[in-house]
């Protein structure tokens, strides 16, 4: 277990959340992979995605949504961090900023003072997968955990309905 992982379990351990440590194959880390391979449903899986601003100085967020939806990232996102101008943190940049691994990022174990916006839609589900900090787990847990983080905020229509999902 890496770092990340272990920094995620603590968290999970910190906040008394009920939750699943689901063992996986890194190889199916990415959603889609995990959700064919192992059989969890798309609409369960939520992503944690790191947006950050185009102009100096670097702002950075983080934000939960649903594998069936997009962030919108041009509207909702940018209004929220406040700037004219953002997108997804590339691979380098999201790792540098989270200390996890693309297809392991969660919500959990974020660093301090980081933005947290979780779509509403997903408090609407009795539990989710998300990310472990690592591509070798994968964390089943009640969406209420995720609201009772540091600097989580739950927005409306902070992701858009896909025209086609996941399988």
């Amino acid at each position: 277990m890496d770092r990340a992982e272990q920094a995620v379990r603590a968290a999970l351990d910190r906040l008394g959340a009920a939750h699943e440590w689901i063992e996986i194959d890194p190889a199916y880390a990415d959603t889609a992979a995990f959700c064919a391979r192992y059989g969890y449903p798309a609409e369960q899986s939520a992503n944690t995605i790191v947006v950050a601003s185009r102009r100096e100085p670097r702002q950075y967020v983080a934000c939960v949504v649903l594998a069936t939806t997009r962030l919108d990232v041009n509207n909702t996102v940018k209004r929220l961090m406040g700037v004219n101008k953002a997108s997804f943190a590339d691979a380098e940049e999201m790792e540098r900023v989270t200390g996890m691994e693309l297809g392991g990022v969660t919500p959990f174990a974020l660093p301090p003072g980081l933005p947290l916006y979780i779509d509403a839609r997903v408090m609407a589900r009795d539990w989710v997968i998300v990310g472990a900090g690592g591509r070798g787990a994968k964390v089943k847990v009640a969406p209420s955990a995720l609201a009772t983080l540091p600097n989580a905020k739950v927005v409306e229509g902070l992701a858009l309905e896909r025209e086609s999902t996941l399988p």
